[in-house]
Parts: C-alpha cells; sequence; structure tokens
C-alpha cells in the first residue's frame, strides 16, 4: 500500500492501470470492441496513449482486464455466496437476484454484454473470455445449488444445468432489452421488479408440491 505522504504522482502512476481499466469498459459498452479506439481510452483515462502502451498493448488486452479485474471479481462474490449457501434454495435465489441487481446498476455490464454479443462473430475471442470467465462459472454454481436441492427434496427431477439456465437467461434479456430497445423509444421495464418476479415464479415452477392429503 502506498504511503499517503509519497508524491501525488507517485500515487498517480501506481493507480493508472485501474483508470485504464475503467475508462476502456466505458468505452467498450458505449461504441462496441472494433469501434473502441485507445486514444479516447487513453483520454478519458486521463494518460497518453504512449503510457497506455505500457501497461496494455492491445484492445484484446484490455478487455481481458476488464473483464478480469471490474467484472469478474463481482461474479466471484455472487459464485461464492451460491456456494457457501446453507440453506433453501428458494432463499439462495433470492439473495442472488439483489447481489446481481446491484452488479449491473454500478457497472455497465450491460453495455458490455451487447458489445460482446454483437461483435462475437468477428472477434469470438470476446465470446469465448465473457464464457469463460463469467457465464460459466455462474451457471456451474446454480446448478450445482440446484442439484443439492434436488437431493434434499426441494426441487423437481430435471437437468440441473438446464435450470440454472432458465434462471439466468430472462435476467440476461432484460438487461439486453434496456441497452437495445428503451434508447429507441420501448417502455422500460422495472429491472429490480422484473427480476424478483421471475426469480418467484421459478421457485414455485421448481418447487416440489406436497402430496394431497
Amino acid at each position: 500500500m502506498l504511503d499517503p505522504g509519497e508524491p501525488k504522482f507517485r500515487r498517480r502512476k501506481a493507480d493508472r492501470p485501474g483508470e485504464i481499466i475503467q475508462a476502456a469498459m466505458e468505452v467498450f459498452a458505449e461504441r462496441g470492441f472494433a469501434a473502441a479506439r485507445l486514444e479516447e481510452i487513453a483520454r478519458r483515462a486521463g494518460v497518453s496513449k504512449g503510457a497506455l502502451y505500457l501497461y496494455f498493448e492491445t484492445k484484446e488486452q484490455l478487455f481481458r482486464a476488464v473483464v478480469d479485474q471490474a467484472i469478474a471479481p463481482n461474479i466471484q462474490m455472487v459464485r461464492a455466496m451460491i456456494a457457501a449457501h446453507p440453506g433453501p434454495l428458494a432463499d439462495l435465489l433470492r439473495q442472488a437476484v439483489e447481489r446481481i441487481l446491484v452488479l449491473v446498476e454500478t457497472l455497465p455490464v450491460g453495455g458490455v454484454l451487447k458489445m460482446v454479443i454483437g461483435e462475437a462473430g468477428n472477434f469470438p475471442q470476446l465470446a469465448r473470455v465473457w464464457h469463460d470467465d463469467l457465464v460459466a462459472h455462474i451457471l456451474g454454481a446454480l446448478a450445482d445449488a440446484i442439484r443439492a436441492a434436488q437431493a434434499r427434496g426441494e426441487v423437481k427431477p430435471g437437468d440441473p444445468r438446464a435450470y440454472a439456465l432458465e434462471i439466468v437467461s430472462p435476467m440476461l434479456i432484460a438487461v439486453i432489452w434496456r441497452e437495445i430497445f428503451v434508447p429507441v423509444g420501448a417502455e422500460p421495464f422495472d429491472l429490480g421488479m422484473l427480476l424478483r418476479q421471475h426469480v418467484e415464479t421459478m421457485i414455485e415452477g421448481m418447487r416440489v408440491k406436497e402430496a394431497a392429503a
């Protein structure tokens, strides 16, 4: 950790990678990958293009850093919460939704996700990084939790991974709706209301019903 008494320029230099990553995340979300320019990222980060190259040589490296350092730690927190949850699946899903809402409201995750979907054909490495570092972790953790809930008799028989995808997919569509259709005039959804309602619907649909007396 830097000493608060150290010269300002030294503290500024130590902060630069994080500032560059934050700027890159914003530019990727707004412009997309192909249209993003290192010059603009450097300008937003308050550094020269030459200084940016000291830390990141390509846009691909910057995208990897955005995922690894800005988004993945938040996803790993959700994953850890899912893995450590000892109680009923219904309680876990409700808690997970609240964590995910904080994530999508505080980071431009929707814009970056839109970029990945729109440009995966030309830049398949974007989709690979997004899948391997983010999506696979959440689906795997949810599938494990659902499998455990089935073993406890809480959840109906069925493919746990398919159940996990059924839970996650509408959340992604809601975020994409906000990113793509709302800017052109579509009526927005209350994201919190939508996700909470969806989770309650999934809980009821997956729940093992008590046998009639």
